[in-house]
């Protein structure tokens, strides 16, 4: 049985005006990645990419040609982060909305929605927490939970809309924050059935692996771990102090080899059937937050094919379904965390993701 690999898709890449107005013309997270810098000997800086370039995502020719790289890897279906911000406020809709009205590229995706307040971080130590509020998540209650449903109907109808169990799968990344996400749930399942989908398959974020009972009582039907920087939580105090010092008079980030990092990306918790492990192929936040960063370095393909055997095993005796295992992600370059092909390794995210699935699909 083929696990079911379903990637997190940032669509970003393209000009808008609220990007404008806050970073300056023609910004996109290219911006960010382009003027990072090394801050470390050996440290591999800026990440470049090769076969897509510099893209843009307002053209379809670059969304066919991810499609057919994330079918070379045997990921499933792109998974689109949507910026709802209540009362009809959107952000970086327009990629994935040419995708459904297009019906291209023939490839599956699903939804996941990023709720969640975006700041421009100011980095001050005399006021810390004093963040710019560039635009807040708000949570209008049901008319406007009701509004964000029927914007999205046509992508639930739409053939390519990835199922679990024949629901659509939906994945909301803060439930604990989401104060009214239990009547939020309630609404949209009340719509589905009005509405010919039958139900959804909700899935949360649980960030610490701590809260998930806490999250399926609120109507989830399953969680998926972000483990990825638990080996900063596994750290010595000695070391986070060393790092905190290092970070603020060297401009050093927080350093960890990544072959030591993935043995605590994913537990035993996984192996519960609503628990969704994650692979995480890099990982070097630098290019946004600079020495306030953290790195793993030597993220070398070999070592992911290792961390993607792991996520494997963790889901080979849940129902076929629900044998899922979240990539995170295809192309966030701002973190350093993608599978596209780069300068560094060419393919080999890909290669070793498809190596791991014809390994496990012979057995």
């Amino acid at each position: 049985m083929k696990p079911r690999v379903i990637a997190y898709y940032l669509p970003q890449y393209h000009p808008f005006p609220e990007n404008d107005e806050w970073w300056g013309k023609g910004f996109t997270e290219w911006t960010n990645v382009v003027r990072a810098s090394k801050l470390f000997p050996g440290h591999v800086q800026p990440h470049v990419p090769a076969d897509l370039g510099f893209y843009d995502l307002r053209l379809p020719e670059i969304r066919e040609e991810q499609a057919r790289l994330a079918r070379e890897a045997g990921i499933e279906g792109f998974c689109y982060y949507e910026y709802w911000f209540g009362n009809g406020r959107q952000l970086m809709q327009r990629p994935f909305e040419e995708v459904v009205a297009s019906g291209k590229p023939d490839f599956p995706f699903c939804l996941a929605w990023a709720n969640h307040s975006w700041y421009k971080k100011l980095w001050d130590p005399k006021n810390p927490g004093k963040d710019k509020l560039l635009i807040e998540q708000l949570y209008p209650g049901e008319a406007d939970y009701e509004a964000h449903f029927m914007h999205l109907l046509p992508a639930f109808r739409d053939h390519r809309y990835i199922r679990v169990n024949g629901k659509p799968f939906y994945i909301v990344y803060d439930a604990l924050h989401f104060q009214d996400v239990s009547t939020f749930i309630k609404t949209w399942r009340r719509l589905a059935k009005e509405n010919g989908l039958d139900d959804f398959y909700f899935v949360a974020t649980d960030f610490n692996s701590e809260h998930r009972d806490e999250i399926l009582g609120m109507g989830f039907d399953a969680i998926h771990n972000v483990d990825q920087l638990n080996i900063y939580h596994q750290a010595s105090n000695i070391r986070k102090a060393f790092q905190t010092i290092a970070g603020k008079y060297l401009r050093i980030p927080k350093i960890y080899k990544y072959k030591k990092a993935i043995k605590y990306m994913i537990n035993d918790d996984c192996r519960q059937r609503n628990v969704f492990p994650v692979i995480v192929p890099n990982w070097d936040h630098t290019p946004r937050s600079g020495a306030r960063g953290l790195v793993m370095t030597d993220a070398h393909p070999k070592y992911f094919k290792q961390l993607v055997a792991m996520a494997f095993d963790m889901v080979k005796d849940k129902p076929a379904e629900e044998q899922i295992v979240i990539l995170k992600s295809w192309n966030e370059w701002g973190e350093g965390n993608y599978m596209e092909p780069d300068l560094q390794y060419g393919h080999g995210y890909i290669n070793a993701l498809h190596e791991a699935i014809e390994e496990v699909t012979k057995c």
